[in-house]
């Protein structure tokens, strides 16, 4: 039996209305941080036009931001590229652990919707795929949603940190603030302390033999490596 079209169409705007619904607090969330970025980017010598091209290439909020403090301190290209990688290599996680609700997707619907993952936007889609409550069409809307407002607020900050004088209301402290928040929000328990604590340490010393802000990767990946070595043992202890 056939789905006739005014169906289907209803269909649409109602995964449309729900994806919207389940959006707006990440768009809300992405304003004040997208105005706050494209500020940061300006005076880190980004036109608008620069700005939203990164925002469309990259839109990754935490990546973005290195590369914007790296750019301002003036890292070589290849350090910002392995940094911003590093920092991304978990949308794969991301992408794999989404991808099982989207067999039947097409492969450009696939290509949108992987491309517009994020830590908000699987913390929205996922629990709502696994309930059996949620479509690629109400997720791709939420992903695309959050896409465009972030995108937009990013140009935003960028013109209007032309008329914000340099280091006014604390924006210099903005990029710092971030980043405390995203660590705050990882650590779940003594590991991820611990973690956070050999990445600091040893950060501090590569420094000190490394120029430029390579050492940066490497003390994460250090790091990471580390902990996950450490957490393995804890549990084969435990077993």
């Amino acid at each position: 039996m056939n789905t006739s079209p005014s169906k289907s169409n209803d269909g649409l705007k109602k995964a449309i209305h729900q994806g919207l619904w389940a959006a707006w607090p990440i768009c809300v969330g992405y304003i004040p941080i997208g105005l706050a970025l494209g500020l940061l980017a300006q005076k880190a010598g980004l036109s608008p036009l620069e700005i939203g091209l990164m925002s469309v290439f990259v839109f990754a909020g935490s990546a973005q931001f290195i590369a914007v403090s790296m750019i301002s301190a003036g890292s070589a290209p290849l350090a910002i590229i392995m940094t911003t990688l590093v920092v991304n290599l978990r949308h794969l996680l991301m992408s794999s652990s989404l991808s099982l609700y989207c067999r039947n997707a097409g492969k450009t619907t696939l290509a949108f919707f992987a491309y517009g993952i994020t830590d908000e936007s699987f913390a929205i889609n996922q629990p709502r795929f696994k309930e059996g409550k949620w479509t690629i069409s109400q997720a791709l809307t939420v992903n695309q949603a959050s896409n465009l407002v972030w995108i937009l607020s990013t140009i935003a900050g960028g013109y209007g940190g032309r008329f914000i004088p340099p280091h006014a209301f604390g924006v210099d402290y903005a990029l710092i603030a971030m980043f405390i928040c995203l660590l705050i929000f990882q650590i779940k328990g003594l590991i991820y302390v611990l973690t956070a604590v050999i990445a600091g340490c040893a950060a501090v010393a590569l420094s000190l033999i490394i120029p430029g802000n390579l050492y940066v990767v490497i003390a994460s990946v250090l790091a990471a490596t580390i902990g996950l070595w450490i957490r393995i043992r804890a549990e084969k202890a435990e077993g």
